[in-house]
């Protein structure tokens, strides 16, 4: 049994089936359904009807039964009752008359035998099987008729086919793109997606059943895509059909903009307010699925031919069966004739050798055979004009000329292969079908789809509700995955910093002039194009640039005319693939003569020598090479202004030499490299402004007394290395006042280190200190901070009163067995300064404990979130844990 939803969804395909039958389909369906008749016709007659009739020819012998009635004289009278009926005119004087003519005294069982025998031996097979070889041949050729319909490699690709055309049909979008460019043919002028306006409801609603009538009239045919649009209009109205929107119902909707209110005496005007006809959400992204969906369908079909070739080899085949059946029928037809002569073998039988009989149905029969050879002859002359049709006709090239020729859809590309064949198959059905599908295939309706839907979900009050405030208190605004930039966006004068990503056309156009407070860009991934008169804004006003970027090809070139540009920040792959001395892929910078902060991150095997035309204000060099190799650094030599340079993740083994020609450099940062030995820094004793050495995360073993002859250096970094101890030199830096030997091998601290009187931050964190010096808590009375986590610490010295500015003291994961009473009189330490386990923190007098956590946030939540060392090289144990390991040390 067949469900209702079944033969609904099987009606349903049928109908949509009809799109892709041109005529000649449709007239060889019929033809077939004929040829079915016919045999079915002939088949019922010739089980109902079908027989021969047979007299013998010959009397080769005399029955007795005659020669002894002759004989006697006696004449045999006939019953009356047997007796044929006939007039009272014609019967003759003596009734009892005997019947003249020859006898053959055979009985009733013997004419049907002969004529059963006679009906298989000398009937002629194609008489007796005629129907059921057409019936059979029909449904062959009903079968060839929609194989490729069927067929696996083409069902699937014909039915996703017949699906989005449908879609294109009845998606609101395509109403809206053709009304859209009617108007553009017949103003002659192309207007944006805003200028879609509608009439007001009242005339919309009086005038929609009269047009969309009028437009069903005038197509003259009836599409199956109505189907579903009818079944869908108790929700929304449905758009269009193919064969409902002719020329007429598509520009009908043009005449609405001159169309009469009734009763009042001014037309209505359609431009005279902003009443935006905008698709809803969901129609919107409907829409825009079924251009991804077209697209994808497109690239599919596109690749391949076979729906083509099926149809010719189906063509073909046709053709090849009708000449067949043709051929060997027209010379059986002369064997349907109405006598024949039967020789049975049945003389022992009957008496008789020869019988003539005759065969009831040969008349109608051969009546019907030439019908059914003129079907057939017609259905072969369809098959011949199908395939020169093919033959002729380029179909697997599909071009829209006539939608260029009226200018309404002049981007939509050419077609090729499968997808040009269905929309050329499409064609003979309702032209109007490739149309709307045309709708989907432009990217210039794809491009105002877009806008449109951006305008209406990226407001104004949207984007003015994501905006944020950076680390520098600027406002600033982060859009990312757009595939454009919304119009609304160029309304927000306030904006200071905006960043792009991952937005596939971020076209900035004129309008950015009215951002007049922004100073900062971010493009992450986003090609950016500028029209000229935003290029002359941001010239003008950009002050710092931030691109993210694959291969230093997708910068674009407008970024080197920024000649108001101070800070420019470059991620990507910079170098070139030439070679090793080719490192720098990128344009010319001699424009950008205000920039005085260049950041690189990318994979550079040399430092550019083009930084020369900038050397006159760059100040700030960052280079982040990702852990390649930087090999050639004679660039620096030509950006002798620098006062900071960064040279992160370039493999640098050694001081580059380099270095000693910048003389005005104040902040040397080579963090994470591989340096194992510092004894170029003598050579640097010349650079007399140098303040700050940042040298953490290197592979360094000691530290040369050569570092004393940096006298201005105010911050020293050499965290992270392999330092065991310290050279006494290093104290002779008495404008230190950040020392940062975190993570190192440091067994003790010297106690020259309290001739570093200006110190203010010290951090001997993970290192394998058991004590520190008593100088450090009497001399270094500008301690701030002091980070002596993570190290062997039994007690502290004396004298931690001393320090009156110590805001931050962390002696987490150590040895000690009490605090000092002292900390009550640091007044720094007062609420989360220091950094202890609670079990210490509780051994403490009651006044001083209450003091040192006064403010109530000194918990052991937050002491366990503090205590976990920066580098993971030294384990985490809890306050509990701490507590019996040092009281197990202290045992053994």
């Amino acid at each position: 049994m067949f469900s209702l939803s079944e033969l609904a969804s099987l009606s349903e395909r049928q109908g949509s089936s009809k799109l892709l039958k041109p005529w000649w389909e449709v007239f060889m369906e019929y033809l077939v359904v004929l040829m079915l008749m016919v045999s079915v016709l002939s088949g019922t007659l010739l089980l109902s009807r079908d027989r021969v009739v047979c007299l013998p020819l010959d009397l080769t012998t005399t029955p007795t039964n005659q020669n002894t009635s002759s004989s006697s004289g006696a004449v045999p009278q006939p019953h009356p009752s047997n007796r044929p009926p006939t007039k009272a005119s014609s019967l003759p004087a003596n009734p009892w008359t005997p019947a003249r003519g020859r006898r053959t005294h055979l009985d009733y069982q013997q004419y049907v035998y002969i004529s059963q025998v006679c009906y298989h031996e000398a009937l002629p097979w194609y008489s007796r099987f005629f129907p059921y070889v057409a019936l059979l041949q029909s449904l062959v050729l009903l079968a060839s008729g929609c194989f490729w319909f069927h067929f696996p490699l083409t069902s699937a690709r014909i039915e996703h086919f017949l699906t989005i055309l449908a879609k294109c049909c009845e998606s609101p979008w395509t109403s809206r793109a053709l009304s859209h460019a009617a108007r553009q043919e017949e103003g002659g002028e192309e207007t944006g997606p805003q200028d879609l306006q509608m009439p007001p409801p009242t005339l919309l609603s009086s005038l929609s059943v009269s047009r969309n009538r009028q437009s069903s009239l005038d197509s003259g045919t009836d599409s199956p895509l109505l189907v579903r649009s009818d079944s869908a209009s108790t929700a929304a109205p449905p758009s269009p059909c193919p064969s409902t929107l002719s020329r007429t119902s598509s520009l009908s909707t043009m005449s609405l903009s001159r169309a009469h209110v009734p009763g009042s005496k001014s037309p209505v005007v359609l431009d005279g307010s902003r009443r935006v006809a905008s698709l809803d959400r969901s129609d919107g992204e409907q829409a825009r699925a079924l251009f991804e969906r077209v697209r994808r369908f497109r690239s599919h079909c596109e690749n391949s031919e076979v729906i083509y070739k099926v149809y010719l080899a189906q063509t073909v085949f046709k053709l090849l069966l009708v000449v067949l059946i043709v051929g060997y029928t027209t010379p059986l037809m002369s064997s349907i004739s109405f006598t024949h002569t039967c020789l049975p073998q049945a003389h022992a039988l009957t008496g008789y050798s020869a019988f003539e009989c005759t065969h009831a149905l040969a008349s109608v029969l051969h009546k019907l055979l030439l019908a059914y050879i003129s079907l057939v002859g017609l259905f072969g002359l369809l098959s011949i004009y199908t395939l020169s049709w093919i033959l002729h006709s380029s179909l697997r090239q599909y071009s829209f000329n006539k939608l260029r020729e009226l200018g309404s859809m002049r981007d939509v590309p050419d077609l090729c292969n499968d997808l040009a064949f269905l929309l050329h198959m499409a064609d003979q059905y309702d032209p109007l079908l490739a149309q709307r599908l045309s709708v989907f295939l432009s990217p210039v309706s794809e491009t105002r789809l877009l806008e449109e839907s951006l305008e209406r979900r990226w407001g104004a009050e949207r984007l003015r509700s994501m905006t944020t405030v950076d680390p520098e208190g600027r406002p600033l605004l982060q859009l990312v995955a757009l595939p454009r930039l919304p119009p609304a966006l160029f309304t927000l004068s306030q904006l200071v910093v905006l960043k792009l990503e991952l937005i596939t056309d971020a076209k900035l156009p004129a309008q950015v002039a009215n951002m007049t407070s922004l100073r900062e860009l971010h493009l992450y991934h986003c090609t950016a194009a500028m029209q000229p008169g935003s290029l002359v804004v941001l010239q003008e006003r950009l002050e710092a640039l931030h691109l993210t970027f694959t291969q230093a090809a997708e910068i674009p070139g407008w970024v080197y005319s920024l000649r108001g540009l101070q800070e420019l920040h470059l991620s990507g792959r910079l170098g070139c693939e030439g070679g090793v001395g080719r490192g720098w892929a990128l344009g010319s910078l001699r424009q950008l003569r205000h920039l005085r902060v260049l950041v690189l991150r990318g994979m550079l095997q040399r430092v550019p020598g083009e930084l020369g035309e900038v050397a006159g204000s760059l100040v700030r060099l960052e280079i982040h090479n990702e852990g390649s190799r930087l090999l050639v650094l004679t660039g620096l030599r030509r950006v002798a202004g620098l006062t900071e340079l960064q040279l992160q993740d370039c493999h640098l083994e050694r001081l580059p030499s380099a270095l000693l020609a910048l003389t005005s450099l104040r902040t040397l940062d080579l963090q994470h490299n591989s340096l194992r030995t510092l004894e170029e820094l003598l050579g640097l004793a010349h650079l007399r402004r140098l303040s700050c050495l940042r040298l953490a995360h290197n592979r360094i073993l000691a530290l040369p007394a050569s570092v004393g002859v940096l006298r201005a250096l105010e911050l020293l970094d050499l965290g992270y290395n392999q330092l065991q101890s310290l050279p006494p030199a290093l104290f002779n830096l008495h404008h230190l006042r950040r020392l940062l030997l975190a993570g190192n091998l440091l067994d003790e601290l010297p106690a020259e280190v309290g001739a570093l009187t200006f110190l203010t931050e010290l951090d001997l964190s993970g290192n394998r200190l058991e004590s520190l010096p008593p100088e450090l808590f009497s001399r270094c009375l500008e301690l701030r901070s002091l980070n002596v986590s993570h190290n062997s610490l039994g007690s502290l010295p004396p004298g931690l009163s001393n320090l009156s500015h110590l805001s931050r003291l962390d002696l987490r994961s150590n040895s000690l067995e009490e605090l000092p009473m002292d900390l009550g009189c640091c007044s720094g330490l007062h609420g989360e300064g220091l950094l202890v386990e609670d079990w210490l923190l509780h051994a403490l007098p009651r006044h001083v404990k209450e003091f040192l956590t006064q403010s109530g946030s000194h918990t052991s939540k937050s002491l366990e979130s503090h205590s976990r060392p920066d580098s993971d090289s030294f384990p985490y144990f809890s306050a509990t844990q701490w507590s019996f390991s040092s009281a197990l040390e202290s045992r053994i």
